[in-house]
């Protein structure tokens, strides 16, 4: 057994007024057991929180690790979402080989891990039939090193998008049954679906107008949820994407999806930037998931969700932050204070509170991804705990301690982070990572991408 015990509060994740909490945190076998006033028992571990704030571990529901190594590329950092594409991820993807794949998949999953992210889903959308490895077993094999939960979102295209650059190669694409095929093998070696699972897979076409036909979503919807697979995509992220549709589909995007079978609680979305009252109305009622990227979003200028209406009206809103290539600090604390900060700027002060973003960032994710068991501190709950030490002065004078990790901001200090009872962040590090040579490599991968 262990307790954790001393720390300032303890943010549990729960509605209302038991969102905060006091005392000691007990776990054994993986869950949490009491929390509360409790007095230490012989031979049980005593983890000691005094100087520290306690959060559920977070959890960042969309993500492109391979993009953790194509951070500040200069012809793409001032370009808005369309030109970026163009600049970045659709120029580089064809050089990202196994070596560059494994190190962006490290440097992203350490710095959510650092951050307090105890889960994360990855969106990878490249399968090159020239490829000589399997990206799915690049990644997992990371995250399993690391010791968070994964989520692995299978993407993929059946139909090109073009450019008008004839030096772009055209991201891979393949026939609908291979992709099938390959999602249903990449689900039978890694997703498991138990409620303590690190593994998980769900089947995520990359951009749905542009890279499927029509026609094969409800048999993509259809094939996921036989495999018993979460559903995930991008949508709405820009003006231009609403403009697309309801000139292509006479329909708004969320709408369209609906009809194609892509609306429930098995199904999130990232991004949701443009909705209208009734695609709001309409995710609310599906209870279809959101994940919110409010860096991503605002670096490029693509504008500012409407997150707080759908939580207000009980949706199912979740952080998440995006591929660096995008979110130049993908990490879980950053995501947090833009998210309480940007929406307050735009749409006033009341709108989003510090404890709003700390569960969409906990039990929205969990409920997004199908982690019940994970985002609350709570008995019987999974024992995702994450340890913020306030030692840093931009902690000091804090009337508040709790709220520090997200109003104050800046680099996190994770003194410990437990998943499923296992410590994975130790004093401020991982156990077993060599920081320097990340860099070294994240350097030399860089050097060579960039030649």
């Amino acid at each position: 057994m262990t307790l954790i015990i001393g720390a300032e509060g303890i943010f549990t994740g729960l509605p209302g007024a038991a969102m905060r909490a006091t005392g000691a945190i007990r776990f054994a076998d993986g869950r949490i057991t009491e929390v509360g006033a409790l007095t230490p028992q012989p031979g049980e571990e005593i983890i000691d929180a005094s100087g520290c704030v306690v959060y559920p571990g977070l959890i960042s529901t969309h993500h492109h690790l391979f993009q953790s190594i194509l951070k500040g590329v200069r012809g793409g950092i001032d370009l808005p979402l369309f030109g970026w594409l163009r600049a970045v991820p659709y120029t580089f993807w064809h050089k990202i080989d196994e070596e560059a794949l494994r190190t962006a998949a490290r440097i992203g999953l350490v710095e959510l891990l650092l951050s307090g992210t105890s889960t994360a889903a990855d969106h990878h959308y490249m399968f090159a039939e020239s490829y000589r490895f399997d990206p799915a077993d690049v990644i997992f094999d990371v995250a399993e090193e690391l010791g968070l939960r994964l989520v692995f979102c299978r993407g993929g295209a059946t139909k090109a998008r073009s450019f008008d650059t004839p030096e772009i190669i055209p991201m891979p694409t393949e026939p609908l049954d291979r992709m099938i095929k390959s999602v249903e093998s990449c689900a039978q070696r890694y997703h498991d679906p138990s409620p303590d699972s690190r593994r998980r897979v769900a089947f995520a076409t990359t951009t749905p107008p542009w890279a499927v036909e029509a026609a094969e979503l409800k048999v993509i919807a259809a094939a996921a949820r036989r495999m018993g697979l979460r559903i995930h995509s991008h949508l709405s992220e820009t003006k231009d994407y609403v403009e697309f549709c309801l000139a292509t589909y006479g329909k708004r995007p969320l709408a369209w999806m609906a009809d194609h079978d892509w609306v429930g609680p098995d199904v999130w979305f990232a991004h949701l930037v443009h909705l209208d009252d009734d695609e709001v109305r309409l995710l609310v009622e599906t209870q279809t998931g959101f994940a919110h990227c409010p860096q991503s979003n605002c670096r490029l200028g693509s504008g500012i969700a409407p997150a707080e209406k759908v939580a207000a009206l009980g949706g199912t809103v979740s952080l998440a932050v995006d591929g660096a290539a995008s979110n130049e600090s993908a990490d879980m604390i950053s995501e947090m204070h833009s998210a309480w900060h940007t929406h307050r700027a735009a749409k006033g002060a009341e709108v989003v509170s510090v404890e709003d973003v700390v569960r969409w960032a906990s039990v929205g994710g969990a409920r997004v991804l199908g982690f019940p068991d994970t985002g609350t501190i709570a008995p019987g709950k999974l024992a995702d705990i994450a340890i913020f030490d306030l030692s840093n002065p931009r902690y000091f004078g804090l009337h508040d301690p709790l709220v520090g990790p997200v109003t104050s901001a800046g680099a996190a200090h994770v003194r410990h982070l437990f998943v499923g009872g296992r410590k994975v962040v130790d004093n401020g590090a991982l156990p077993g990572l060599d920081l320097a040579r990340l860099r070294h490599d994240a350097a030399r991968v860089v050097a060579r991408l960039a030649a």
